[in-house]
């Protein structure tokens, strides 16, 4: 009996012993996954950045095992993430999203990161080039603060007579809102428009911030292109159908979820690219070594069905841009 209840004890320890810890005995790597905001809304680039992985040689659960950080929308969470993965000793971090790659940048000099974010890396400091980021750090960006102010101006050509439109944003993430509220303002300033910046920091500012556009009565609504939005693709969706609001958006998910139109950079080939640079720095190549990328797939879905419902013609010249129209 001693000697049964001595092994259930060193089977209960050996369950409770950190998993990175674990991992690293029997000699397979960690990575350590740290998110803004929450696994909802992100399955597709997930599923991308393992194929990315896969890629490179590496499937989670065989030859590499995957930690997972969501912040859940709090980026005051960020810093003890970071430290609680540097703490456990990850091979790699990857970093997704532009307040995760600043918190394990702050977190760790030593262990390889790789950011993916929509964020300029040189401005924010992470890299001091793109092509020769140097340190301990690279990764891969989107085409997100460049093409925010083109989506203001998709907007404006099918609502050509609207005076004001409105931005919403998160102020709760100023690293991503300022640089995206300033292009914005000044694409504004250029077509002649009047620009409303609207707030929303948890889904119960929603409600607010609808009322407030109602209020206002602009045109129509461009969404910052924030992870915490990204991880909420269907419920703004409905709500700009609901409040029949003409929106656009960054990301495909937006308008295949009944939002009016999505243009920006493709998410899921960033994180396809993020995932493949984690397995080249497992297979030993060094992030200082690994130019910056940039996912260059950027893409305009307009959804035609919404477009009906909301009582709206799409212009035959913009129609005929898109790279996807849903029906």
């Amino acid at each position: 009996m001693q000697r049964r209840a001595f092994i259930t004890l060193f089977a209960g320890a050996a369950i409770a012993r950190p998993l990175a810890a674990r991992a690293q005995q029997t000699a397979v790597p960690v990575v350590g996954f740290v998110n803004v905001a929450s696994r909802q809304g992100y399955e597709r680039p997930l599923s991308a950045f393992l194929k990315g992985l896969r890629e490179a040689g590496y499937v989670d659960g065989q030859n590499v095992v995957i930690e997972y950080r969501w912040a859940e929308g709090r980026s005051d969470r960020l810093s003890a993430m970071a430290a609680d993965l540097v703490h456990d000793g990850v091979t790699v971090i990857a970093a997704t999203s532009t307040p995760a790659a600043l918190a394990a940048k702050a977190a760790t000099a030593t262990i390889p990161i790789v950011f993916e974010m929509g964020g300029d890396p040189l401005r924010l400091g992470l890299v001091p080039s793109l092509n020769r980021p140097g340190g301990n750090i690279t990764g891969v960006t989107q085409l997100n603060v460049e093409v925010a102010p083109k989506r203001l101006e998709l907007l404006h050509e099918l609502l050509p007579r609207a005076t004001a439109m409105a931005l919403l944003i998160n102020p709760a993430n100023p690293t991503v809102s300022e640089p995206q509220s300033i292009g914005m303002l000044s694409a504004a300033r250029t077509l002649g428009l009047e620009l409303h910046v609207l707030n929303a920091s948890t889904e119960l500012d929603f409600g607010a911030a609808f009322e407030k556009f109602r209020e206002l009565r602009a045109g129509g609504l461009v969404i910052e292109a924030d992870p915490f939005f990204i991880s909420r693709n269907d419920m703004l969706a409905d709500l700009t159908v609901r409040h029949s609001v003409p929106a656009i958006f960054q990301f495909r998910e937006f308008a295949t979820a009944g939002g009016l139109m999505s243009y920006g950079g493709s998410l899921p080939e960033a994180y396809r690219l993020a995932g493949g640079y984690v397995g080249r720095i497992l297979k030993g190549e060094k992030p200082a070594d690994l130019p910056v990328q940039q996912a260059t797939k950027v893409d305009l879905v307009i959804n035609l069905k919404t477009a009906k419902t909301l009582g709206l013609t799409i212009p035959l010249p913009l129609l005929g841009r898109a790279d996807e129209v849903i029906e």
